[in-house]
């Protein structure tokens, strides 16, 4: 499998407490974010990365490189001016197969990667979000599902649902999501993509409640630092 991570973002957010690089660049232990979710991908057997990059891409290029250091592949698909979440992978179409995992570069979700493709395939799905549990979901979109699992209904950031399951900003992606993207446009997976895939085909989200953060505002990357320093005994 091959995985798309996000960061070509330009971080405004974080801003406060992140003015020199990128947000997913953000230092973790003299680490980038990034970092751990590559090393996080390769734990899991992926291997084959591309980065979509765009503000500040030449920081990510000199230091990640073609990501041998690192155990993996990378190359990096450059967007020029700001093309949205899924202008970004349609950007990036002449890199990807036929299936693959879409990351956002800001957001550390502790999955099983190889059981949520298990159950993409075996539910023939034709895009699987990764799903959270949380107590507030007005920060995130809001997924309502049925039994089986299938998105019924997805509320973008700011809306009101009775579900407290978020979009956790990991996707299983068939190819033909192309087909759904206009080239070198700005479009938004979550309020654009998303919606009208859910009025056309069938969407199943995959339920994981393991350890979740998006270091988008100061205060939870300073969460996400405060964890792994104490993990590493420092």
């Amino acid at each position: 499998m091959q995985a798309l991570i996000l960061v070509g973002g330009l971080g405004t957010r974080l801003r406060s407490v992140v003015k020199d690089r990128p947000k997913p660049m953000a230092l973790v232990e003299n680490k980038p974010f990034l970092e751990y979710l590559i090393r996080k991908l390769k734990s899991n057997g992926i291997s084959d990365i591309i980065l979509a990059t765009g503000y500040m891409s030449e920081f990510i290029e000199n230091y990640f490189k073609d990501g041998r250091e690192f155990g993996v592949n990378i190359v990096y698909s450059k967007e020029t001016t700001q093309l949205g979440t899924a202008g970004a992978i349609k950007n990036a179409e002449e890199y990807l197969k036929e299936e693959f995992f879409v990351l956002n570069g800001d957001t550390y979700f502790d999955v099983d990667f190889e059981s949520a493709y298990k159950f993409h395939k075996n539910n023939k799905s034709y895009f699987t979000m990764i799903l959270r549990e949380t107590s507030d979901a007005s920060r995130y979109g809001a997924v309502e599902c049925s039994d089986d699992n299938r998105v019924v209904s997805f509320i973008e950031k700011g809306g009101i649902s009775k579900s407290n399951y978020i979009n956790g900003g990991i996707y299983i992606v068939k190819k033909e999501i192309f087909k759904e993207i206009e080239r070198e446009k700005k479009v938004s997976l979550e309020t654009e993509i998303i919606p009208k895939v859910l009025g056309e085909e069938v969407i199943y989200g995959y339920k994981c409640n393991n350890y979740f953060i998006d270091i988008g505002v100061p205060e939870d990357y300073i969460k996400f630092c405060t964890k792994v320093k104490g993990e590493s005994g420092n």
